[in-house]
């Protein structure tokens, strides 16, 4: 192997390393998150308010939009995300209500 076959896959082990740190500060990131949600649902099946909000919703992807442009990440990827996240959330705070 050359120098610079072997300097490009000392390079790609680096950028792979920080994608496996970044993918598992994800994970842990979303299970505080559904943690808190959760605790949301069972508030909200205890005093019984719906499960959805669509004012708050609309109010974070609204938040979440200017985020993503702030951070140079494509807002209808965060958009899509997020509507996918919420969609969960509504499922479980359902679940609750039951």
């Amino acid at each position: 192997m050359t120098d610079t076959a072997e300097r490009a896959q000392v390079l790609l082990k680096e950028h792979r390393d920080a994608i496996d740190r970044l993918d598992a500060i994800l994970v842990y990131t979303l299970a505080e998150r559904f943690s808190q949600t959760q605790a949301v649902g069972k508030l909200k099946a205890e005093y019984d308010l719906p499960p959805a909000d669509a004012s708050r919703e609309a109010r974070q992807i609204e938040r979440l939009e200017r985020l993503s442009r702030e951070a140079d990440l494509d807002p209808e990827f965060a958009k899509k995300f997020l509507n996918f996240i919420i969609a969960e959330v509504i499922r479980h705070h359902e679940q609750h209500q039951k």
